[in-house]
């Protein structure tokens, strides 16, 4: 960081918070019906689908307490950095257990790296949060997410290429990220900021062509294409990384293929350029 920034953003490696919550019903059955899955009705015990703890531990930041872009302000567990652009790169994760609907759960989370680069659009800031959920049998579910906050784009900076998207899927799904689709997603997730759903915001604040869909989102629809095809598959390890942003004002497609014990899946938008990689690694089913 630059001497005027007046912080030393390092100090902020090792910072840890502790959350409670409870693998509530009603949130599964209201994400089964956003992603357009005809699922029964979640019961007590039932498996919570891989990605779907993000429907918990969510931040309830007071409304005097957020921002412009609708985040909470900069400050507490995640370092105050004070570049305006803040977006999800990717995570990877580690499955122990299932949760279940009723779950007590906690969260442990630590900041575990902040480093700074320089990039096409200028100063990049990446911080690397580590998060251990558990249940009543022990840790069920580690993260690793990774967070970057940049400025907002040099107008006459040159766009990275494209990269064009695998063309041998085995599974595709197109999804049309309507203004519906972000808004019940960020309602679900709590999540405020207003590039998903403040079109005006979004293009003439951020200068985004349309509204950002979440990344989060994507990683769950591309999840959520593995489940469809191979519903019993025995997901321990995924990661995903986000490669261009994906807006409302075109379809985009979730694709995937089996690869030995691994499923390869990405996201490509309607040019058919590659907008996340992600990656599952399964084992045996215990059955």
């Amino acid at each position: 960081m630059s001497p005027s920034d007046r912080i030393n953003v390092t100090d902020w490696i090792g910072k840890t918070e502790t959350r409670l919550d409870v693998v509530s019903a009603g949130p599964v059955a209201a994400l089964s019906a956003t992603l357009d899955r005809d699922d029964p009705e979640p019961q007590p015990g039932d498996p919570l689908p891989l990605l779907w703890h993000w429907l918990f531990f969510l931040d309830r930041h007071r409304a005097s307490e957020l921002g412009p872009d609708g985040h909470a302000r900069r400050g507490g567990l995640l370092p105050p950095i004070p570049l305006p652009r803040r977006m999800w790169a990717g995570s990877r994760f580690e499955f122990r257990q299932l949760l279940r609907i009723g779950d007590h759960m906690t969260r442990e989370t630590r900041v575990i790296d902040i480093k700074e680069k320089s990039g096409r659009s200028g100063r990049l800031v990446f911080v690397v949060v580590r998060h251990e959920i558990s249940n009543e049998a022990g840790v069920a579910i580690t993260e690793e997410h990774d967070i970057v906050y940049r400025d907002h784009s040099r107008e006459k900076s040159p766009a990275a290429p494209a990269q064009p998207a695998p063309a041998d899927a085995a599974w595709e799904r197109t999804i049309e990220p309507d203004d519906v689709l972000l808004f019940r997603y960020s309602a679900l997730t709590f999540n405020g900021h207003r590039i998903h759903y403040d079109r005006r915001y979004a293009t003439e604040v951020e200068g985004y062509p349309g509204l950002v869909v979440h990344g989060p989102l994507i990683a769950t629809l591309l999840m959520d294409l593995l489940r469809r095809n191979q519903p019993a598959a025995n997901v321990v390890r995924f990661s995903f990384r986000a490669v261009s942003p994906l807006f409302d004002i075109s379809p985009f497609v979730v694709c995937g293929k089996p690869d030995g014990s691994k499923v390869q899946l990405w996201a490509k938008d309607a040019a058919g350029n590659l907008a996340m990689t992600a990656e599952a690694g399964l084992e045996p089913s215990a059955d």
